[in-house]
């Protein structure tokens, strides 16, 4: 990461993440306009920050690379590395929990707008292909409004592989495709459930499809069949918890 180029911005991004024992936050860099709203969460109990640079507003859009920053920017290490097994034993005690898996979405809005409804609606992690995902932070960060900071994200390899673990370890593993035999709302009884979304357009992978237990789908009863893959995810995950 270059000293100059900044990879966490937004208020709400760097807020969570300032508030986040596990960042380690080397330079937080502040537009004067905004000096006063960081003063308000500046305080961290316990953790070592540094004191924040101001700058003026044209050298932080630089360090942006033009990005809507909302006056703030933080130069930050990426959050340790979770793994599957991790999740698999934090969730064996519990009575309910969800994952989520994004197969091949890459957009970073999208991915971060997702993030943001996880951790809304309580879920465990979510799951990315490592070589067709986002890098966790930047726009997605500030478009997930500090979820990064509070629902795992984990990368794996192969999709498929990573669902046979989830199997093994009691979760019902659910893709979510308009061609699904059950409505999503009809599966809230399952205690642990990994559910799937596809990129927009190809939708899942034949192959990812293939290894999930079930497909389910989303009540339409408008003239459009389908909706944007972050709204269906929000949409799928209040479905999955609403009794």
């Amino acid at each position: 990461m270059s000293k100059n180029k900044a990879n966490i911005w937004g208020t709400h991004a760097v807020k969570a993440a300032w508030h986040n024992p596990d960042r380690d936050i080397s330079a937080i860099f502040l537009t004067d306009t905004h000096q006063r709203e960081f003063v308000s969460f500046q305080a961290v109990k316990g953790v070592k920050r540094p004191a924040p640079t101001i700058i003026s507003k044209k050298e932080m859009d630089k360090m942006t690379g033009g990005a809507v920053h909302q006056g703030m920017a933080l130069i930050t290490a990426e959050l340790p590395e979770v793994f599957l097994s991790d999740i698999t034993i934090k969730s064996a005690n519990k009575d309910h929990s969800i994952i989520l898996i994004l197969d091949q979405v890459t957009d970073p809005h999208n991915v971060g707008a997702i993030l943001r409804s996880a951790c809304a609606f309580g879920v465990e992690a979510m799951i990315l292909q490592r070589k067709h995902a986002p890098e966790i932070n930047g726009v997605l960060a500030k478009t997930a409004c500090g979820a990064v900071e509070h629902v795992p994200v984990l990368f794996e390899t192969n999709l498929s592989r990573t669902i046979e673990q989830l199997q093994e370890s009691g979760f019902m593993v659910v893709g979510l495709d308009e061609r699904g035999e059950k409505e999503i709302s009809m599966l809230s009884e399952h205690n642990k459930i990994a559910l799937v979304l596809g990129a927009e357009g190809p939708g899942l992978r034949p192959n990812v499809a293939g290894h999930c237990d079930m497909l389910a789908k989303l009540e339409m009863r408008g003239p459009m069949p389908s909706i944007n893959v972050s709204n269906a995810a929000a949409v799928a995950l209040y479905a999955l918890i609403t009794d």
